[in-house]
């Protein structure tokens, strides 16, 4: 066979890895920015506020989803930015390779990550996997991505749950008093949530209760 026709067929074979290594990691991008953003916590606070109200599906997922996204484009402004100074900007201008992009992109991703994970999620990935478990920012920031973003998600889902039980408790209080007050009159067939969903709701809106929600968990990613 000619040289010239192996250096096609090598080419096209490098080319056809490429496409379906960037067709890849375009199927896995969607998991990777839930995962490694804010967003995990945005959704399961709002899931927790629904079914405490007992609103059913409103609002509807698509709404919720919307709003987490929103949050989190809003929250991960700061490492976007520098996603886009450190990485993106060299690359557009042809200064630095793809590899080099990419391992440029994990930076700003994991700073944010490892500022936001508690460190026994960290010492446990850490253990799970035989990895040395750092003593510096600079030794966290040379971890793989396989032990930050579960020890991230995990540390996420904790703090999610924390603030999934406070937001609990006073529409807790609420179908607690609803329901002694129906039994202590006899009305012992008239269903607790009936009565008592339109009074969470009202304390919702005389609370301001999503304006004061994105409020704090805005604020909860802040510097």
């Amino acid at each position: 066979m000619p040289t010239d026709a192996l250096i096609n067929v090598n080419g096209d074979s490098v080319q056809t890895l490429e496409i379906l290594f960037f067709t890849t990691v375009l199927m896995l991008m969607p998991s990777l920015i839930i995962m490694m953003t804010s967003f995990t916590r945005y959704v399961v606070v709002f899931s927790f506020l629904r079914n405490a109200m007992g609103t059913q599906q409103t609002p509807p997922n698509m709404v919720l989803v919307g709003m987490a996204l929103i949050l989190t484009l809003f929250t991960m402004g700061p490492t976007l930015s520098d996603i886009n100074e450190e990485a993106f900007a060299p690359y557009q201008a042809e200064e630095i390779s793809q590899e080099e992009f990419f391992q440029r992109v994990q930076g700003p991703l994991k700073r944010f990550m490892l500022n936001w994970t508690k460190p026994e999620s960290l010492e446990l990935y850490c253990n799970m996997s035989n990895t040395p478990l750092p003593e510096s920012e600079a030794q966290a920031l040379e971890l793989p991505l396989t032990v930050v973003i579960p020890s991230f998600v995990t540390s996420e889902l904790k703090q999610a749950f924390v603030i999934g039980f406070l937001l609990y408790v006073p529409f807790l209080l609420i179908d607690m008093v609803v329901a002694s007050t129906l039994m202590s009159m006899g009305m012992v067939m008239l269903p607790p949530s009936m009565i008592s969903t339109p009074f969470k709701l009202l304390l919702f809106v005389m609370l301001d209760g999503w304006q004061l929600l994105f409020a704090t968990l805005a604020g909860g990613f802040g510097p």
